[in-house]
C-alpha cells in the first residue's frame, strides 16, 4: 500500500500565555498542502516486526527513532500487526515548521488501519495520533482547522485557498524548539485568528502575524529576507510557518522555482 503524507502551514500563530505544565497555548490555522511524502507498507518474510528503508532527503537518525517506526510501534503495541516492511521517501524538509513528520506518523497509522483491516473509527485514529505528537491528528481527517491549546484542540474552519499558488523555502537553519520559545511574549490576541482568516486575502498581511517572527527574525536575519523576497515577488500573503524555519507566499498568479532563484530549498505548487 503506498500513500503520500503531505506537509502543512500555519496561517497565523498567536502565543496566548504559557500553562503551568510548562507548555505554551497557542492559537493556529493549520491548512494543508500538496508538498509530500511517500511512504509504503507491504508485509515481509522477515522475522524481524519490521524492515525499514529510506529515500530522498537522508535521515540520519537511527530507525527505531524515527517518528514512523515510533507510530508503527505504538499500533503494533494495541493491535497483533504481521512482520511488515517500510519504506519512506522523503521530500518534506526537516525542521520546517511543515509538520513532514507528523503528517508521516499520522499516514502510517491509517495505512496500518487499512491494510490490516484494523477497525478504527476516526475518532479512535486520531486519539492514537496525538499519543504520537500534538499536531499528529490534524493529518487523519486532513482538513484546515483551527488549533488551539497546545495546537491539540481543533475546529473545523470554513477556508478554501484553492487556486492559489504557493511558494515554500526553507533555508538551512536549524531553530529548536527551546530557542523559538525562548524569546517569546505570550499575549492575549484581540480578534481571535478563526475570525481574521474570513477577512479577504488581501487584508491578512496586516492582520494575521506569526508571533514567533518577533523573536527569531533578529536572531536568524535570512528568514526576514527571505519574507520581503516572497512579497518582492507579488505574494498577497507570506509568513514563518509554525516555529521554521520554512517561509512561505501565497500567490494569486503562478510562481516558479525559476523566478525564485534561491540557492535553498524551494517548492512551489497550485493549492
Amino acid at each position: 500500500m503506498l500513500c503520500f503524507p503531505n506537509a502543512k502551514i500555519n496561517l497565523g500563530l498567536n502565543i496566548i500565555n504559557k500553562r503551568p505544565d510548562g507548555f505554551h497555548n497557542i492559537e493556529t490555522v493549520f491548512y494543508p498542502i500538496p508538498l509530500c511524502d511517500a511512504l509504503e507498507i507491504a508485509e515481509s518474510d522477515s522475522d524481524e516486526k519490521y524492515e525499514f528503508s529510506s529515500s530522498g532527503i537522508p535521515i540520519d537518525i537511527d530507525p527505531s527513532e524515527n517518528i514512523v517506526i515510533k507510530a508503527f510501534e505504538w499500533v503494533a503495541s494495541k493491535f497483533e500487526i504481521p512482520p511488515t516492511a517500510i519504506h519512506l521517501h522523503k521530500k518534506i524538509p526537516f525542521g520546517a515548521g511543515l509538520g513532514g513528520g507528523s503528517a508521516d506518523a499520522a499516514y502510517m497509522i491509517k495505512m496500518l488501519n487499512d491494510f490490516y483491516k484494523l477497525g478504527m473509527s476516526i475518532k479512535e485514529l486520531e486519539e492514537l495520533a496525538i499519543e504520537i505528537g500534538s499536531d499528529c491528528p490534524v493529518f487523519i481527517k486532513n482538513q484546515p482547522v483551527f488549533a488551539e491549546g497546545k495546537g491539540e484542540i481543533f475546529t473545523s474552519v470554513n477556508l478554501d485557498l484553492s487556486g492559489y499558488h504557493l511558494a515554500v523555502l526553507k533555508p538551512d537553519i536549524h531553530i529548536s524548539t527551546p530557542e523559538a520559545y525562548s524569546g517569546v511574549s505570550p499575549k492575549k490576541s484581540g480578534k481571535l485568528l478563526k475570525e481574521l482568516i474570513n477577512l479577504p486575502l488581501t487584508e491578512w498581511k496586516e492582520n494575521i502575524c506569526n508571533d514567533f517572527e518577533e523573536s527569531i527574525f533578529p536572531n536568524h536575519p535570512e528568514l526576514a529576507r527571505l519574507k520581503e523576497k516572497l512579497y518582492g515577488l507579488g505574494a498577497t500573503y507570506a509568513a514563518m510557518s509554525g516555529s521554521g524555519s520554512s517561509m512561505f507566499g501565497l500567490f494569486e498568479k503562478e510562481i516558479t522555482t525559476k523566478e525564485i532563484g534561491s540557492k535553498h530549498f524551494a517548492w512551489v505548487g497550485k493549492l
